[in-house]
């Protein structure tokens, strides 16, 4: 009798089960947004170009009340025999991914695309699917409904989501604050439902929330100060070439985002949350600038960054440009490499101009090395910057001009301990130079921009975007330069020189009795004595250029300075040999 009455519970218990399945079914039927008008319907009447030929059951693709496969809830689909899924990695990821699991390989038994669509575990044959479909129709890379097997460019699933991974990456916000629409499942891991949901497309993608404004992704993701950048405020208008790699938003959604709006996409304009183009971040397309240039090229950023890079003398970051890599050496990285973000933060950087003690928002948040040669992040000075490629690195390149003393790391170039040097972290040594030029005085600080910079920036007189991204005056120098001898003095030979010293003022000779016959009628450059940066053993910049100044007949290459615009040169320049020679 009590088996009788057990057999009667268990019969009622699986009546009941398959009621509420009924009950949830028209419920979701009388929503406009359910399953049944979504492309998850796969029935003959289904909305979308995926279809069964004769089918009319809309559960029956992934539920049953009968001859279930064993997972819940009450799963019909037929699982994938794949076991060895080529998982997401990334050098910054602290989280540990495994193979998919729990809801995760239910969403993945169709859309790995190695199941049929209509092979279910209640049907003795497959559900036949019309215009010859069997699984999920074309290629991983073509398709973005079939994952495929290999999952390494797709958000992670499958991990465990606590606060000791917070701890170890504080991007992360406490999974304790999940208590909305985004839930981690009931052993505390991070699945496919966790951001959609298969039943309900109100928001497009299946999404669980709206992710206007990336909503959804900063649910999870910790970024405070990305609501005041430049990406997260823009009323612009993403271009065709990235809006096509956007999953469609739910009709409503997409007329609230007005087009496509950059603060409306906010991380969706640069990260794919499947089938990224560059897989260990997540960004869209494969080469590291056509994430930035794709709307830094005056289409919708307001300064056409990208036009600076085909220029002659550029930042290369074209060439041997692996992803920028956070843990890598900051000095030295396995391959040398500058990207856009080797320079920018994009989620931090902000409108905020430098000061002469503040870095500009721009260049917020980056790595940098001290003028000591210590790592830095924040940097607090633009030099700061510079220095991580250009100071302590050992594939620093060549010097530009030959010199007398051979130095070419910038840090040391711009010590304050040197005889002379511009003044980059403090105020030059000489304090009385008549050719400067209003605003500048000698107390004046400089920046590495204010020489190298766009020669179209708006410092140079141009409507361009300010920064050292490129020019046509090499080195990345604002304003033209000449370093040959004999050529003609003229306001364009040096402009670089000329933008902060009077050109009046020197071939007046107001601090050098002899610039004029050097410049104009020996037609030697300004780097032939001088080097910009600094010079340890030397004051007033001197440091000759070797390929014209060599050393006088007693074998001395020698300046010596005597007092205030004063000194005397042994040497021989333009094969005039020169004993102490004073001036």
């Amino acid at each position: 009798m009590k088996h009788h009455i057990k057999m009667r519970t268990a019969k009622f218990g699986l009546r009941k089960s398959g009621l509420s399945i009924w009950l949830l079914l028209l419920a979701m039927s009388l929503h406009a947004d359910s399953v049944i008008n979504s492309v998850h319907n796969l029935t003959v009447s289904g909305p979308g170009t995926i279809k069964a030929s004769t089918e009319r059951d809309v559960c029956i693709f992934c539920h049953t009340v009968h001859r279930s496969n064993g997972e819940t809830p009450l799963w019909n689909h037929n699982m994938s025999g794949e076991t060895n899924y080529i998982v997401y990695s990334s050098t910054t990821l602290k989280a540990i991914v495994g193979q998919p699991n729990g809801s995760s390989r239910l969403c993945l038994s169709c859309h790995d695309g190695t199941v049929a669509l209509g092979s279910v575990n209640s049907r003795t044959t497959a559900i036949s699917m019309q215009n010859g479909v069997t699984t999920m129709p074309g290629k991983p890379s073509t398709n973005p409904n079939n994952l495929g097997t290999d999952l390494s460019g797709d958000h992670p699933i499958s991990f465990t989501y606590d606060s000791a991974l917070v701890a170890l990456d504080p991007s992360l916000n406490n999974p304790a604050a999940l208590t909305g629409a985004v839930k981690l499942d009931h052993t505390g891991q991070m699945q496919c439902d966790s951001c959609h949901d298969p039943h309900n497309n109100q928001f497009g993608n299946f999404l669980v929330m709206d992710n206007t404004g990336s909503a959804l992704c900063i649910v999870c993701h910790n970024l405070p100060l990305f609501s005041s950048s430049p990406h997260a405020l823009s009323a612009k208008v993403l271009p065709a070439t990235v809006a096509m790699k956007l999953a469609p938003p739910a009709p409503k959604i997409k007329a609230a985002r007005n087009n496509n709006t950059v603060a409306a996409l906010a991380c969706e304009n640069c990260h794919a949350t499947h089938w990224a183009g560059s897989r260990q971040f997540l960004m869209k397309f494969q080469a590291p600038e056509q994430n930035c240039l794709v709307c830094h090229n005056g289409n919708v950023a307001a300064k056409n960054v990208a036009a600076d890079f085909q220029k002659a003398s550029i930042h290369p970051i074209t060439i041997n440009n692996p992803e920028y890599n956070p843990t890598e050496d900051p000095v030295n990285p396995p391959v040398r490499h500058v990207t856009c973000t080797d320079c920018h933060d994009p989620h931090l950087m902000n409108s905020l101009p430098a000061t002469p003690t503040t870095v500009s928002g721009m260049l917020a948040g980056v790595k940098g090395v001290s003028a000591a040669g210590g790592i830095i992040q924040p940097v607090q000075h633009e030099y700061e910057l510079c220095f991580r490629c250009h100071a302590d690195s050992i594939a620093r390149g060549p010097a530009i001009v030959t010199r007398q003393f051979i130095q070419t790391n910038t840090r040391l170039q711009f010590s304050t301990a040197n005889q002379s040097f511009h003044p980059l972290e403090a105020p030059g040594l000489n304090n009385n130079v008549p050719s400067l030029i209003a605003p500048w005085l000698s107390k004046s600080l400089v920046a590495c921009t204010d020489c190298h910079n766009s020669d179209q920036s708006p410092n140079a007189g141009g409507s361009g975007a300010n920064g050292p991204h490129g020019s046509v005056y090499a080195p990345l120098l604002e304003r033209n330069l000449t370093t040959l001898d004999f050529q003609s003095e003229s306001p364009q030979a040096f402009a670089l020189c000329y933008k902060c010293h009077s050109r009046d003022s020197i071939l007046a000779n107001q601090s050098f009795k002899f610039h004029s016959t050097h410049i104009v009628n020996d037609h030697t450059a300004c780097t032939t004595c001088h080097d910009s940066h600094g010079v340890a053993n030397a004051p007033h910049l001197i440091n000759f250029n070797t390929t014209y100044v060599t050393p006088s007949a007693n074998g001395q290459l020698q300046y010596v300075s005597t007092g205030m615009f004063h000194g005397n040169c042994t040497l021989t320049c333009h094969g005039k040999d020169h004993q102490a020679a004073p001036y």
